[in-house]
């Protein structure tokens, strides 16, 4: 079974994108392993902290490592992912040379009450995660 490492972009308890989050692990149960990965702990980043990373950060870094792919699910705040995630997404590809997210597989989600959903934030997180060196789901959208 396929292991699918989860970020959620909302921090917020009553989030609809940590339910959607939660729903998709439901509907493929039995077929991939999902795991949430807790964002929310890392701080912001900042190059002087790898002299002596938190826990927080090497358990990120390990989770998008032993995983087989990973699944983004972010709300859109001003047509753009979340701070939140973006800072995590930025902890995994550094340090130099020790990106996390090298080669994995990457689908992109979101929910949102508006009429274009989450579209842009989609936008904007596959073209940084297709710089990183990740084979981003093309289709569905």
């Amino acid at each position: 079974m396929y292991s699918v490492a989860v970020l959620v972009g909302s921090l917020r308890r009553d989030s609809i994108n940590k339910k959607l989050a939660h729903a998709l692990a439901k509907l493929g149960q039995g077929k991939l392993d999902f795991r949430l990965v807790e964002i929310g702990d890392l701080p912001l980043y900042n190059e002087d902290i790898w002299v002596n990373p938190p826990p927080s950060i090497t358990r990120f870094k390990q989770a998008i490592e032993g995983a087989d792919a990973v699944l983004l699910v972010s709300p859109e705040y001003n047509r753009g992912t979340t701070g939140v995630l973006k800072n995590a997404i930025d902890w995994g590809s550094r340090p130099y040379g020790k990106s996390s997210w090298v080669g994995k597989p990457v689908a992109l989600a979101g929910a949102s009450m508006g009429a274009t959903g989450t579209a842009l934030a989609q936008a904007s997180l596959r073209q940084t995660m297709i710089i990183l060196d990740t084979v981003v789901m093309g289709l569905p959208e």
